[in-house]
């Protein structure tokens, strides 16, 4: 989820995009509320107020923030623009939603900002990094979490996951599964996701904490809904041996909707509902 430092217009004219298109929706969204409802008297303005009526439309103070944000800062999120386009698609027919992102980074106000009237929660390792981020958007909702698996434990975790215990459904804070997250804020386990993105932890040498856990934890966090619904997972950096082997064994390739780039989508159904015999990952 860090950010790599470096121009990219054409990402930042993608924001732009979005973002303005999120605000014309706000605009078009309020006049056909304003036009439903009955005409009211005209209210008196003094001619020397210098504010607007009650009924002026104003951009959201989150939204405004992130569009200065985007257009001004040479830092870009890590991921491409076409990358980024297949998660701003889904939340644009989800949100408002519950958006749950492994990872903090500079990309975090985007899809907080994507994600507008929902709620989005981001779990980081790095402390000293959630500090220096809530210092510049306090308006994030972010975790310190630990991982207790490492890189170079990839191999075992699997020959590990493909026993009975890890294929059983159930709340993944409860699971006898080693690659189970135990250690999250009890409001992760109680919320139910419409989407998640695994772009944490860092993942990117042996001894480094590894993404093994987080996307099994994903893929049981939307196996175990008890609503029957579906969750939208989405998995960054599978170029990657960890994040290719370990999204498709539990994420399942039978799940998987698209890969663009690095990022794999997957749209996982919940088997707390509906057919109980049905398999892990669908045959």
């Amino acid at each position: 989820m860090r950010p790599k430092t470096q121009q990219n217009s054409h990402l930042k004219l993608l924001i732009l995009c979005v973002f303005l298109a999120f605000f014309l929706l706000f605009i078009l969204r309020s006049n056909i509320s304003s036009k439903s409802e009955p005409p009211s008297p005209t209210p008196i303005i003094s001619k020397t107020s210098p504010n607007c009526s009650s009924n002026c439309n104003k951009i959201p103070s989150s939204l405004a923030e992130a569009l200065i944000h985007y257009t001004t800062s040479t830092i870009t999120p890590q991921q491409t623009k076409k990358e980024i386009s297949v998660t701003s698609k889904v939340l644009e027919k989800k949100s408002p939603c519950n958006f749950l992102v492994f990872g903090l980074g500079h990309d975090s106000l985007m899809w907080n900002t994507l994600n507008y009237g929902g709620r989005t929660i981001f779990l980081e390792e790095d402390e000293a990094w959630i500090a220096q981020i809530k210092r510049r958007f306090p308006m994030l909702e972010s975790y310190h979490v630990r991982y207790d698996s490492k890189v170079n434990q990839a191999d075992n975790l699997m020959e590990m996951g493909r026993g009975i215990e890890c294929r059983a459904i159930g709340d993944p804070k409860y699971s006898m599964c080693e690659l189970a997250l135990k250690g999250l804020p009890e409001k992760v386990y109680e919320m139910k996701w419409d989407l998640i993105m695994v772009d944490a932890p860092t993942g990117y040498y042996e001894q480094a904490p590894g993404r093994m856990s987080a996307i099994y934890t994903a893929g049981m966090m939307a196996r175990n809904r008890e609503d029957g619904g579906e969750t939208e997972i989405f998995v960054h950096d599978v170029n990657r041996q960890v994040e290719d082997k370990f999204s498709m064994a539990f994420l399942c390739e039978g799940y998987m909707n698209k890969q663009q780039g690095r990022l794999r989508h997957f749209t996982i159904p919940s088997h707390k509902v509906g057919d109980l015999d049905r398999p892990f990952c669908p045959e």
